[in-house]
């Protein structure tokens, strides 16, 4: 993941900012308690399409 990248991606629901997960690939976001996927190096950052946590 592109640290520059991440340094300005925020949750589209909470406007965090969000941690990456290198093992599974995904960027976090604790306040929406949801975990985005990383698709071909590209973050879908579609609420519809991230994964809830537990």
């Amino acid at each position: 993941m592109n640290k520059d990248l991440l340094e300005i991606l925020v949750c589209p629901i909470t406007k965090e900012k969000l941690i990456y997960d290198k093992e599974n690939n995904e960027l976090i976001s604790k306040g929406a308690n949801l975990a985005y996927p990383i698709r071909d190096d590209i973050p879908v950052m579609l609420p519809d399409q991230a994964r809830k946590l537990d």
